[in-house]
């Protein structure tokens, strides 16, 4: 699933390939896409007429943001967007289409089909689901040392499942988590509140150098993700212990382990990581 490198660098290239232009019609082929409005012919003549002003992010929800509405779109495991002109031929994972006046649009593609769309007025988006409660960004004044030790000090779950909360924290998916539990040497399975000050503090430092690194390089391209003008991210390069299971760990060489935390396959070294 995209995390938030990779969502953020969508975000990006969509906005350099669609502020600005007028949807003169909207066609969803996947009903089941559309969370909000309930009705999908009142969601695609909501959108008729109005034009691509801005797009944002929360998390790893992108909201494009119209004179009127705000979209909110998740990409799930496989959503891709992209630009095409009118007339390319489409396939069967193409689930929704805003076409253009200007003769292009943007196709969203999804595999899977478990990506979501909900249409908000501008201004309440974020006061209902899917927006609604969720934890500071990562590069946010919110997101302090303090934020993240009062948030692990008061739950005794694995501090891995901790860090997935989106509740506590938005964007962190399992490969970065992954790989800021390595850079600050601990096991993805210890007890969010047995870590102390300056172990947390290690974390908190790590969560946030992971992430602004994996935005510099557009992210990983893991299976399939690529942004919307079809480039792979190259963070994956960096990876130090995600999908690198048997490989030698980059600090002390001792072979890297897999095992499951909270259902989510997790990557660690044994002898940097202690349990």
């Amino acid at each position: 699933m995209p995390e938030l490198p990779e969502v953020e660098t969508v975000r990006r290239t969509l906005e350099q390939l669609v502020i600005g232009k007028r949807i003169s019609n909207v066609l969803i082929f996947w009903p089941k896409m559309v969370k909000n409005p309930d009705d999908t012919a009142q969601f695609t003549d909501a959108l008729k007429g109005q034009s691509f002003l801005d797009i944002g992010r929360r998390g790893k929800f992108l909201i494009f943001y119209t004179e009127d509405y705000a979209l909110v779109s998740h990409l799930r495991m496989e959503g891709k967007y992209s630009l095409n002109e009118s007339g390319e031929p489409t396939d069967k994972h193409t689930h929704a289409i805003f076409h253009f006046e200007d003769g292009t649009e943007l196709r969203y593609r999804d595999v899977r089909k478990f990506g979501t769309m909900h249409l908000f007025l501008k201004g309440t988006e974020f006061g209902q689901a899917p927006l609604f409660g969720l934890g500071p960004e990562p590069f946010s004044e919110e997101f302090t040392f303090e934020h993240l030790a009062e948030k692990l000090g008061k739950t005794n779950r694995k501090v891995k499942t901790a860090l997935l909360d989106q509740h506590i924290l938005v964007g962190l998916g399992n490969i970065y988590v992954d790989e800021a539990l390595f850079r600050a040497g601990i096991h993805p399975e210890r007890p969010a509140n047995s870590l102390d000050g300056p172990e947390i503090l290690k974390l908190y430092e790590a969560i946030v150098a992971t992430l602004g690194e994996a935005v510099e390089k557009g992210g990983s391209t893991i299976r399939s993700y690529v942004n919307s003008q079809g480039q792979m991210g190259m963070f994956q390069l960096d990876l130090l212990v995600y999908g690198r299971k048997g490989e030698e760990c980059k600090n002390c060489g001792t072979p890297l382990s897999k095992g499951v935390v909270g259902g989510r396959g997790t990557h660690f070294c044994p002898n940097c990581q202690k349990l």
